[in-house]
């Protein structure tokens, strides 16, 4: 069953409750939240006290990507803003083990995200942890960016191990996901979609997420 997670980025937030409750009417599974410190990636967007402000507005699980430097500085804060999946990448987590397990000490989901250019093999140790696994289809940073077709394969062996070793860790990929290439992703092997700029700068949002699952 494919789950697709509208990233809020792409939203409009000068009316974020009205944004939230127009996907949430369209039936999605969870609302993803880029963190970006303006370090590990080159662009800043929101904390804490936007994650609590959104959580109030909606019943919907908060799916947050902390692409942001010394995340384990941060896991707590996040947790008590109403945080139910935290993810963090892996290329900004100098003992992954640890942050993994500071995480799940806060009974929350835990994942790990994996940039375009990071081989699957370096989360290969942690992975029978990790409830989600973040395949990145482009640079992160900025929404509206060209999806990068190469990913595919890493899907594809990610979606191979996990069978093989019978592990249920979902595999998620953020990154110009559209109706055109929800198809390559899912044929792959991703189960969790997340969308942005393909939701919220359409005029039918409910279409386009229909599309996504189909």
């Amino acid at each position: 069953m494919i789950k697709i997670a509208p990233s809020l980025l792409s939203a409009d937030f000068r009316n974020i409750e009205k944004e939230i409750k127009k996907v949430e009417k369209c039936g999605v599974d969870l609302l993803h939240l880029d963190i970006m410190d303006g370090h590990f990636v080159p662009n800043i967007t929101f904390g804490p006290m936007i994650v609590k402000a959104i959580n109030e507005c909606t019943k919907l699980p908060l799916d947050v990507h902390l692409m942001i430097e010394n995340p384990d500085s941060y896991v707590e804060s996040f947790v008590k803003s109403g945080a139910d999946y935290l993810t963090v990448s892996i290329e900004a987590c100098r003992h992954l083990h640890r942050t993994i397990s500071l995480i799940k000490s806060f009974n929350v989901k835990v994942g790990c995200a994996l940039n375009p250019a990071t081989s699957f093999c370096m989360v290969k140790p942690i992975l029978k942890d990790l409830d989600l696994l973040l395949l990145m289809t482009v640079n992160p940073g900025f929404g509206g960016q060209k999806f990068i077709e190469s990913v595919l394969s890493k899907i594809s062996q990610a979606k191979k191990f996990i069978e093989e070793h019978k592990l249920k860790t979902k595999i998620q990929v953020d990154g110009g996901i559209n109706p055109q290439t929800a198809r390559l992703v899912k044929k792959a092997g991703a189960t969790i979609l997340v969308a942005g700029d393909a939701i919220f700068k359409s005029k039918n949002y409910c279409k386009v997420i229909q599309d996504l699952r189909k």
